[in-house]
């Protein structure tokens, strides 16, 4: 059975496609996810039925994830490694895979900030940013497209991107911290065009003001208010169960032409 592409070619039609946003049986990594966003993405890919979600972290597990892990009993998992070092992400993936045959999703969420002003920034705080979330970010999405291909899945790789990606924040601006998030929605772009031809979809996620340990201080300001009615849009910073939507569609089989795409989460704050 064939069917036109509408470019005046034709292709075999293998599966139906899918319509239904769901994860029953995928097997999802995301990195950075012993907390926070993370954590809140796994919460809501484990809701969306996904078999088993490892966080791939190089910390420990906290409270948090303890309360998910008893939601999911059995389905919530902890491996170690460091993102910066492609080798530890590597061994951590081959453990998914030798636990359940197969991988299905990565999420390369695992990300660093600072904000400061641009001429404080020392060498050793920019390079700390982009290891992580410039170079950790590579080594991640590479090491899953290799298991991908390996496992023969139509993979699916979602990136944590940001609003800083797109322009800066005016109040607390990070100048390395925002190339850093641009350079991931590049790299999202480039990544889909060369792994498309796998059945790979690489995307990316930009979060807004998202409520999580790191954020804890954006509304202890005086100022708070005054701000909010200066950015606009909903009156709150986003909870980080708030994000799941877009990455659980992104990572799910209805997104299967979906690709090269980044879906900005922002509730219209955004960063101005």
């Amino acid at each position: 059975m064939s069917q036109t592409n509408g470019i005046g070619g034709s292709h075999a039609v293998s599966e139906k496609p899918q319509t239904r946003i769901a994860l029953d049986s995928k097997i999802i990594a995301i990195t950075g996810a012993n907390r926070g966003i993370g954590l809140g993405i796994a919460n809501s890919c484990l809701d969306n039925g996904a078999a088993h979600v490892y966080s791939i972290d190089i910390g420990d597990t906290g409270d948090d994830f303890l309360a998910v892990q008893k939601r999911f009993p059995g389905k919530l998992h902890a491996l170690k490694a460091d993102v910066t070092s492609e080798e530890t992400v590597t061994e951590a993936v081959d453990q998914i895979v030798k636990e359940h045959g197969a991988i299905h999703g990565m999420v390369v969420n695992a990300g660093r900030t600072k904000h400061k002003p641009a001429l404080d920034f020392t060498t050793e705080e920019i390079n700390q940013l982009w290891s992580i979330n410039l170079y950790g970010a590579f080594y991640c999405a590479r090491v899953a497209a290799r298991a991908f291909i390996k496992c023969g899945v139509k993979g699916s790789v979602v990136f944590t991107a940001s609003m800083a990606s797109y322009r800066p924040n005016k109040r607390v601006p990070s100048a390395p911290y925002g190339a850093s998030k641009a350079g991931v929605r590049n790299m999202t772009h480039t990544l889909a065009m060369e792994w498309a031809q796998y059945n790979i979809r690489v995307n990316s996620v930009s979060p807004g003001l998202v409520n999580t340990a790191m954020t804890y201080w954006v509304p202890q300001q005086e100022d708070w208010p005054q701000q909010l009615k200066y950015y606009g849009g909903m009156p709150r910073l986003a909870e980080v169960e708030e994000l799941g939507g877009a990455y659980v569609y992104l990572l799910s089989d209805a997104a299967s032409y979906t690709t090269s795409i980044d879906i900005p989460v922002n509730g219209v704050i955004g960063i101005c």
